[in-house]
């Protein structure tokens, strides 16, 4: 692989609403709704390949669409190997249930200590490896052993991960930290963190294109909280925001 070449930031950024660029002729694409009730919000959404099954985490369990759902802790982001086995983040144990596509059954709980709460996920294939994104500390796991074979020093208040493969690069972004760490693969259990690049404080999702090579996140911006109401908020619970006065879209290249 070639050297990195240097990531071009403080993030580019782009105010929403700006010109778009030349959009092709529309195509016709077909929306079919359908409600699928329960409990608990959701927050992440995997279509294991060739099966049509679609596994949807809610807030205490996983639910398989159409087939049935698989009890849980704190399910969060979840991934598949293509060969019938599902992984999913329990953000609440800090472990990763590994689930038998075919069958819906759980097959193994792994704990994923030094990990603290994990949320984005990603398979790579080639290595054979899963990377787990968690909050200061994420992990790489030998699914055939389910060990944590390395970590990886990253920001605070992760809630996703980007995978890059054939660059071999990994991007974390931390919420609370306000950046985004970017790793690359040296071998299947080598990794090392080759930037650090800021972007905003609550920026904590991404995407990642594999063909142009280059990550995005947004983020709101928000302007001062309302004053205190009566009762106060209830413990635990986020206190209210402010109202949306921008927002910012972020390109990182390089």
């Amino acid at each position: 692989m070639t050297a990195l070449r240097r990531l071009s930031m403080p993030a580019v950024l782009f105010a929403v609403g700006l010109t778009m660029p030349h959009v092709a002729p529309a195509q016709t694409f077909h929306v079919a709704k359908y409600s699928i009730g329960g409990d608990g919000g959701t927050d992440y959404l995997t279509a294991e390949p060739g099966t049509g099954r679609v596994f949807v985490s809610r807030g205490t369990h996983v639910m398989v669409i159409g087939v049935a759902e698989l009890e849980d802790d704190a399910p969060e982001g979840a991934a598949s190997d293509g060969k019938g086995r599902l992984f999913v983040n329990n953000e609440g144990k800090s472990t990763m249930q590994v689930i038998d596509a075919r069958t819906m059954k759980v097959q193994s709980s792994w704990p994923l200590t030094p990990c603290d709460g994990p949320t984005g996920i990603a398979f790579d294939r080639a290595s054979n490896r899963i990377f787990s994104g968690c909050g200061k500390t994420s992990v790489v796991i030998d699914p055939a052993s389910g060990h944590v074979v390395s970590t990886i020093a990253n920001g605070d208040g992760v809630d996703a991960l980007g995978w890059d493969p054939s660059e071999k690069l990994i991007y974390i972004p931390a919420g609370r930290d306000g950046n985004v760490t970017v790793v690359r693969q040296d071998s299947p259990d080598k990794y090392t963190v080759v930037a650090t690049v800021p972007t905003m404080r609550g920026a904590k999702t991404i995407a990642v294109d594999p063909v142009s090579h280059v990550a995005y996140l947004f983020q709101p911006e928000y302007g001062p909280a309302p004053a205190p109401g009566s009762p106060p908020p209830a413990p635990g619970s986020r206190p209210p925001r402010g109202p949306v006065i921008g927002a910012w879209f972020f390109v990182i290249s390089h």
